[in-house]
C-alpha cells in the first residue's frame, strides 16, 4: 500500500503516507484553497435564494493556473481569438458556472485537508489514510486540480511527456515541483484504478 491507493472493504480507498508526504499534500491543498479564493458567503440579511442564483465573473482569470482550472467553455486553444460570438458564449457560460465550479474545487481541497488533519501519525512516522467512497471523488478532483496547477506553473505540455523536464538535475529549482507533479500523478492514477476495480 505504500505510496499508492488500494481498495478497502465497504468501498473507498486507503494509502500509506509518511509525515513528509502528509505535510506536502496538506500544504499543496491549502495553497490550492488560497489560489481559488474564499467562498462567497451571503451578506447578513441577504436573501439566501438570491445569493444562490448570483452570477459569477464573465472574464477568464488572468493567472494561467486559474485559467487552466476555469477554462473557457467555447473558446479553446485552437479557437479564433477574434471570434466575438465564441467570446460572448464563453463569457455567458462562465457567468453562470464559475461560481459553482469554484465552490466544488474548494470543497475538494477542504476534503483533502480535513482527511489529512484527521490522521494520527504513528511511532514510525506515518499513517494510513482511509478515504470513504463518498470522499473519493473529492480526492480525485483535488489531485487533478493540483496536477493541473503545478503542470501550468511548470509549463508542461503533451510534448514534455518524456522530455527534459523529467530528467532535471537535483540542482534545478524546478525539481521539487516536478517530483510533486509526478507523485500526484501516481496517486491520482492509483485512486482511479482503485475506484474502477
Amino acid at each position: 500500500m505504500a505510496g499508492h491507493f488500494e481498495p478497502i472493504p465497504g468501498g473507498g480507498a486507503a494509502v500509506a503516507l509518511d509525515e513528509v508526504e502528509i505535510s506536502i499534500l496538506r500544504s499543496l491543498a491549502v495553497q490550492m484553497l488560497e489560489l481559488i479564493g474564499p467562498g462567497d458567503e451571503p451578506v447578513e440579511g441577504e436573501d439566501p435564494l438570491a445569493a444562490l442564483f448570483a452570477v459569477g465573473p464573465s472574464e477568464p482569470p488572468a493567472d494561467p493556473a486559474l485559467a487552466r482550472l476555469f477554462p473557457d467553455a467555447y473558446a479553446g486553444p485552437d479557437a479564433d481569438a477574434d471570434d466575438e460570438e465564441l467570446q460572448a458564449l464563453s463569457s455567458e457560460f462562465r457567468r453562470f458556472t464559475e461560481k459553482d465550479l469554484r465552490s466544488r474545487k474548494r470543497d475538494d481541497a477542504l476534503t483533502v485537508v480535513r482527511g489529512l488533519d484527521s490522521l494520527t501519525v504513528g511511532d514510525e512516522g506515518g499513517a494510513v489514510l482511509k478515504v470513504s467512497a463518498d470522499d473519493c471523488p473529492h480526492w480525485l478532483g483535488a489531485l487533478n486540480d493540483l496536477r493541473l496547477t503545478i503542470g501550468t506553473r511548470l509549463d508542461v505540455s503533451d510534448d514534455d511527456e518524456n522530455g527534459d523536464l523529467y530528467r532535471l538535475p537535483d540542482s534545478d529549482p524546478r525539481k521539487p515541483m516536478v517530483m510533486a507533479y509526478l507523485w500526484l500523478g501516481a496517486l491520482q492514477e492509483t485512486l482511479v484504478d482503485t475506484l474502477m476495480s
